[in-house]
């Protein structure tokens, strides 16, 4: 007793909490989980860790690169780091908002997976697809912005899917991703993937992106799932074939004395074949050519060339005057980024490159056909067709 009342009330805490620090240093380490995280031994063994890090490793590599063209900045995923706990466990060592994308295997993988990455992280990346530039992202994530981290969650995990498709060398495919913004250290359930107390597997990696981040995102399966994808790359790997028998040895065949064996017979080239220089046959006399006489030749007959006009048979058009065709009037057209069509609302005004007045262009089954003015007509909106356009322009159109 006199030795624990030397410790102060923060030291008793921490052997209290079993934390051995402050779980936001562990995190921001990026490099794995916390020396303080327990894991479950008994449900994987280090040869399938191994697989599921090589796994893993080789998946998000792609990933990576997705996530680096949609976001214009380079993406490193890396530092693989396994482990088995429950789901409780985790949410005590990693008690931050993060906001967790669900993916379900439809082809090839029977089961779901979760991907977890902070709520801080995931706003500089929706700040990014947005057109920012990351450095002052939305402190809360609005429904716009989750859209957005899922649809980048999306390229990824479809990148992912081709990664694993080339390992396991069958068709790998998944579900649309359910995004949803979960306290680790608030909400019991995080998903629906696994209860609270049920052990899963967490594959962490660091992530970094262009000096904006520097975190960890945080991949957990069930073991069933994680099981089958090392059975899928052990299974994949082809046995070491067993080197062939050597041939046997033929018996010598008994040689008399009297007689020594005939000396090895000498390969004969076979014998080169002269082919009769062109024109002579394979006598060597010149061939004489065939040559018809007594036949009937005159010079060919073409008819005059008319500069009239070919006349069209008005029964064949009949054929086609029931076809329907689509007519549409294109009043101007514009160019705008993302943003600025994320900012619409009712009310805005969208300005076209034409100007008032100008006259609007009347397209046949998306082909320009004639140019006309804007007319009102018993309250219905017509055009006047002022101008046909040459075949010329037509042609122009069309390429």
């Amino acid at each position: 007793m006199a030795m624990m009342s030397d410790l102060s009330q923060a030291e008793i805490d921490a052997l209290l909490s079993g934390a051995g620090g402050d779980s936001n240093d562990d995190n921001s380490s990026g490099g794995g989980a916390p020396a303080s995280m327990p894991d479950t031994d008994e449900l994987l063994t280090p040869v399938e860790k191994d697989a599921l890090g090589e796994i893993g490793n080789i998946s998000m590599g792609s990933a990576a690169t997705t996530l680096s063209t949609l976001l214009g900045h380079k993406v490193n995923i890396t530092t693989p780091n396994v482990t088995v706990a429950p789901m409780n466990v985790i949410q005590q060592h990693y008690p931050l908002p993060y906001l967790v994308v669900e993916v379900g295997y439809t082809v090839g993988i029977d089961g779901n997976n979760i991907f977890a990455i902070q709520a801080t992280d995931a706003a500089i990346i929706a700040d990014l697809m947005m057109g920012g530039d990351g450095t002052n992202p939305e402190q809360q994530l609005t429904e716009l912005h989750m859209s957005a981290v899922g649809e980048a969650m999306n390229q990824m995990m479809g990148a992912v899917a081709t990664s694993l498709s080339s390992m396991f060398k069958k068709k790998i495919d998944i579900s649309p991703p359910k995004v949803n913004l979960v306290d680790f250290g608030t909400e019991e359930v995080v998903t629906e993937l696994a209860k609270s107390t049920e052990p899963v597997v967490r594959v962490a990696f660091r992530m970094e992106v262009d000096g904006l981040i520097d975190s960890e995102i945080m991949q957990m399966l069930t073991i069933d799932v994680a099981k089958e994808m090392v059975e899928a790359l052990m299974n994949d790997e082809p046995e070491e074939a067993a080197p062939p028998p050597p041939p046997p040895k033929a018996a010598p065949a008994p040689q008399s004395k009297a007689t020594p064996p005939p000396p090895p017979k000498q390969q004969q080239a076979p014998p080169q074949q002269n082919y009769p220089p062109p024109g002579y046959g394979y006598g060597g006399s010149p061939m004489q050519p065939n040559v018809v006489t007594n036949m009937p030749v005159s010079p060919a007959q073409f008819m005059p060339l008319s500069m009239e006009p070919v006349q069209v048979n008005e029964s064949n058009i009949n054929l086609i005057l029931d076809v329907p065709l689509q007519v549409t009037v294109e009043l101007g057209r514009t160019k705008k980024t993302i943003r600025e069509v994320l900012d619409l609302s009712t009310g805005s005004i969208v300005e076209l490159d034409k100007l008032a007045g100008e006259p609007v262009e009347i397209q046949i089954n998306g082909h320009y056909l004639a140019k006309g003015e804007v007319v009102v007509i018993d309250e219905n909106f017509g055009v006047r067709i002022t101008e046909i356009a040459s075949p010329a322009e037509r042609a122009a159109h069309l390429s």
